[in-house]
């Protein structure tokens, strides 16, 4: 999606899931892909054995990674430079995307062939070229139909997990001119002849990063489609937006970061295709290209080096996870995010990048926090955690619901005294009797508005636990059995030693 078709959405979280919730199309078909996605990654990690020893083991080359993140920087551009490689720094949105673009005028690029790259969307990348009059055509599949849509990928790995067969054969019938069967066959036929066209044009090819190698100065691709091996093999010019976490210091921890991501991501043991590349075309390479940038992309992700609630962030690596197994992305997909990164990671990492801005602070809110994210997580990033650290962030920048605040106030006041706590009971069952019907309250208004749309709230019980209490204890005491003899005698002698200061340690005997 662009920027222009990003802003014309509705402006929080609740409108945008509204429309999701009301799109019957997009329901089905998010639920059923994260639902294969998240199958599949539950058997391949149990196939694999030990998997949450490889969850730690990448946990803590991340970790080791971020901690010494400018050597690591620093030594991957020294290599890749020695390699042949233009290597630059921008520490905007808008140094990456001037960076590129003085790079296609200087080629006098007319097109430029992409593969999926995250990053590029971040930037609004496409739109851009656009600008100069530089055609960016998306060669990944999903991508390809989502840049006909005019729309933002719905998800890291599968941008268009949102789309059905059937609207997809409708787009594609309309870019070929002539009616294609919703068959996937058909539809994917068509793309890759389309596609290669564009790949011999091409006057730049422009990919994102997975890895970057910093002992080698390489990077790594995964892909199943093998569109991002034309990206990087047949135009001439070959430009690499990555950010700056994707480092991993040797091809030793490829290893694990290779057996850890295709698994999380789609359950796959490998991907298809998993390309290394080390510099530009030599001269007794057959093909590559011939001149060979790498832009190494800040925008934000510096802000969370050195604080102790948001760093682990930066071990992110992408697999889409955490979005399949999230009860909330998967009732109402990724648009409903309002920004490039959706799932529990996007409403962490949007806000994050942007410093928590007001038109972001939502996006915190947009979670359970049921801790599956974390679960799901290969590299055990505590994403439930950062979410209530952001809410609290919110509240005390002055961003917080004066309502709740005066609510929660009034709770805390009452919940102190044990007297106005059971005031309190007393009258809420006297007054719920106005708004009981069978069992529940049902009305829409107030703070029950948003809960009482979909669900229904219990009523308060006749008595509360407290007085059912004394009852309770004495229906517990009659039914325990009775103690021992000799129990009896044990408790009385550590009852004892404790009253002289013995510390009861003959307990543990």
């Amino acid at each position: 999606m662009s920027a222009g078709k990003a802003a014309g959405r509705p402006g929080t979280v609740k409108e945008r899931a509204d429309l999701a919730l009301n799109d019957d199309f997009l329901r089905k078909a998010v639920r059923f892909t994260t639902e294969r996605l998240r199958g599949g990654k539950q058997k391949a990690a149990a196939e694999h054995g030990n998997w949450d020893e490889w969850r730690e083991r990448g946990r803590q080359i991340r970790l080791h990674t971020i901690a010494h993140l400018d050597y690591y920087l620093n030594l991957f551009a020294d290599n890749a430079r020695a390699n042949g490689v233009h290597v630059h720094f921008a520490e905007t949105d808008a140094e990456a995307v001037k960076l590129s673009l003085a790079i296609a005028e200087r080629k006098r690029a007319k097109t430029v062939v992409k593969s999926k790259s995250m990053v590029t969307e971040e930037l609004h990348l496409n739109a851009a070229l656009d600008s100069i009059g530089v055609e960016a055509i998306e060669t990944d599949l999903g991508e390809y139909i989502i840049q006909l849509a005019g729309e933002a990928p719905s998800h890291i790995i599968i941008p268009a997990i949102h789309k059905n067969r059937y609207q997809i054969a409708e787009l594609l019938s309309e870019d070929a001119g002539e009616e294609l069967l919703p068959d996937t066959t058909i539809l994917a036929g068509y793309v890759r002849k389309k596609l290669r066209e564009k790949f011999l044009e091409a006057d730049i090819g422009m990919t994102g990063c997975n890895f970057a190698i910093a002992e080698t100065g390489s990077m790594v691709l995964f892909e199943n489609e093998g569109n991002a091996r034309m990206v990087t093999t047949v135009p001439k010019t070959q430009i690499t937006l990555m950010g700056m976490e994707r480092i991993i210091p040797s091809w030793e921890d490829l290893e694990v970061m290779a057996t850890l991501l295709p698994r999380s991501a789609t359950g796959q043991k490998l991907t298809v295709y998993m390309s290394g590349i080390t510099g530009p075309k030599r001269e007794a390479d057959q093909d590559g290209p011939e001149e060979m940038h790498i832009i190494i992309v800040d925008n934000g992700r510096s802000l969370q080096l050195g604080d102790p609630e948001f760093q682990e962030l930066l071990n992110c690596i992408r697999c889409g996870a955490c979005l399949n197994a999230c009860p909330v992305y998967r009732h109402i997909g990724g648009h409903a995010y309002g920004g490039t990164y959706s799932g529990p990671i996007g409403a962490v990492l949007t806000p994050a990048l942007q410093k928590n801005v007001a038109e972001w602070d939502d996006i915190a809110n947009a979670s359970s926090l049921c801790g599956a994210c974390y679960e799901a997580c290969p590299v055990k990033i505590p994403l439930h955690d950062m979410l209530v650290y952001l809410r609290r962030r919110k509240v005390e920048s002055g961003h917080g619901n004066r309502m709740e605040s005066a609510g929660m106030k009034g709770f805390a006041a009452v919940a102190g005294k044990a007297t106005w706590f059971k005031g309190a009971i007393k009258l809420g069952q006297l007054g719920q009797k106005l708004v009981v019907r069978n069992g529940g309250i049902r009305i829409k208004a107030g703070p029950l508005k948003g809960w009482n749309s979909y669900r229904v709230t219990p009523s308060l019980p006749k008595k509360s636990f407290r007085e059912r209490w004394k009852t309770l204890s004495g229906e517990v005491q009659a039914e325990a059995a009775p103690m021992s003899a000799e129990t009896r005698s044990r408790m009385e002698q550590l009852v004892r030693e404790r009253e002289k200061g013995g510390g009861g340690h003959g307990g543990h005997a």
